[in-house]
């Protein structure tokens, strides 16, 4: 095996080696984009908001339903967040994409929700929501209209917008980049955001720029989450290539802000068991947003085992924030690892491939001492083997893969 970037390799080595000793501040290498930016040290950062300590996790409508939402799905959705046991595993965000709006403006220039489709209005949504202990999402765009173009845009409009987005007591937003007349990303999403902050409510604010502009080098000082691509499909070759892109940019990634490959398929029935088994696991190490995507109430039992899978949430919400990535490929064997707290590393063993294969990763390869014993847990199986030294290894079948959370003894 080799790796793909001998200089990031390196990078990641120090990254896991540091903190695996005690040590919070790493020179994290500058990914992806064509070119680097210079070290940096790792700390926390949060927003005015003091949102996102870890990567939120709910529920968004666009996957699924697409523009076709209405008042009683969502709430018969948050119902089955909270019967189903989802809520509490922490899956608290019920997001409401596209097309939840009236086509115009009022008379006062205020945004509206359509009223066939939610005719108590969005403020009475927000109640019901936070009556069961879940929040409200909601998304808008930076551009004059909404990406179905049902719904007018924010722009020239966003301390409005803000206002009433707070006045319903709306919880995370998430602002889209269609039709946004060519004007400069960063200047759009920082106006929003700091409307958003002079409402004085915590709004997590999403930014769904499709990493077109590097967004993941300027979003961390306005927003607690941004998507490093377009939007995903159910499909298994569209979700490798967001996999890919968001590791591209995985140094930028910490408490308070992260990196978003958009929204989780598991479900949808574009991909096997296997694959959506493995997509829930690449989401969980990369620290991504994990926003169910499918529709809840009906959810197969095969899927509510993947997404409620505590010890890879686990993962995912793990308290030291880093983005876990690719270290070591050879062809389509993949080895992917990430630091945890207490001295802990998780790691998914991949093969992309056609072919059964085995998959092996050397304690060099995710920055254990080579001469290490470590208890390896695998979190699907929910078993544990007691010391094992220098590497782990699965046999796999096509497009499966393993996590485990490797702990020093």
């Amino acid at each position: 095996m080799y790796m793909g970037n001998s200089s990031l390799a390196v990078g990641l080595m120090l990254l896991f080696v540091r903190l695996v000793s005690g040590v919070d501040e790493v020179a994290a290498a500058a990914a992806g984009g064509g070119g680097g930016a210079g070290p940096m040290m790792r700390a926390d950062f949060l927003l005015a908001n003091r949102l996102a300590r870890t990567p939120p996790m709910g529920w968004n409508s666009w996957n699924h339903f697409g523009c076709d939402i209405e008042e009683k799905l969502i709430k018969e959705t948050a119902d089955a967040m909270v019967s189903r046991g989802l809520a509490k595993l922490g899956y608290i965000h019920i997001n409401l994409d596209d097309c939840w709006g009236a086509s115009s403006r009022d008379t006062e220039g205020r945004l509206v929700a359509h009223a066939r489709k939610f005719p108590s209005g969005m403020k009475a949504l927000a109640s019901y929501l936070h009556s069961k202990g879940l929040k409200l999402g909601l998304y808008a765009d930076s551009g004059t209209r909404t990406c179905t173009r049902s719904m007018p845009g924010s722009l020239g409009h966003e301390e409005q917008d803000a206002e009433t987005f707070a006045s319903w007591g709306v919880d995370y937003l998430k602002y889209d980049n269609c039709l946004n007349k060519g004007l400069d990303a960063e200047e759009r999403y920082k106006k929003m955001s700091d409307a958003l902050l002079r409402t004085g409510r915590p709004i997590h604010f999403a930014i769904c720029e499709w990493g077109k502009e590097k967004v993941a080098t300027w979003a961390n000082y306005m927003a607690n989450s941004w998507r490093t691509s377009g939007d995903i499909r159910d499909s298994w070759n569209s979700m490798l290539l967001r996999a890919d892109r968001n590791d591209e940019w995985a140094s930028f990634a910490r408490p308070g802000g992260w990196n978003d490959p958009d929204m989780l398929e598991v479900g949808n029935g574009g991909m096997t068991l296997e694959e959506y088994r493995s997509h829930f696991n690449i989401w969980a190490l990369a620290k991504a947003p994990l926003m169910i995507g499918c529709n809840i109430p009906n959810m197969s039992n095969e899927t509510y085992e993947i997404l409620s899978n505590e010890e890879v949430i686990a993962v995912n919400q793990d308290k030291l924030g880093v983005q876990g990535k690719k270290v070591k490929k050879d062809g389509h064997l993949e080895v992917w690892a990430g630091p945890l707290h207490g001295n802990k590393v998780a790691v998914v063993l991949w093969n992309r491939g056609s072919r059964n294969a085995t998959v092996t990763a050397l304690w060099s390869d995710i920055g254990l001492d080579p001469t290490v014993a470590v208890m390896a847990r695998d979190v699907w199986a929910h078993s544990s083997q007691y010391n094992v030294t220098h590497q782990i290894s699965a046999d796999l079948d096509p497009h499966a893969s393993k996590m485990y959370i490797l702990s020093p003894r």
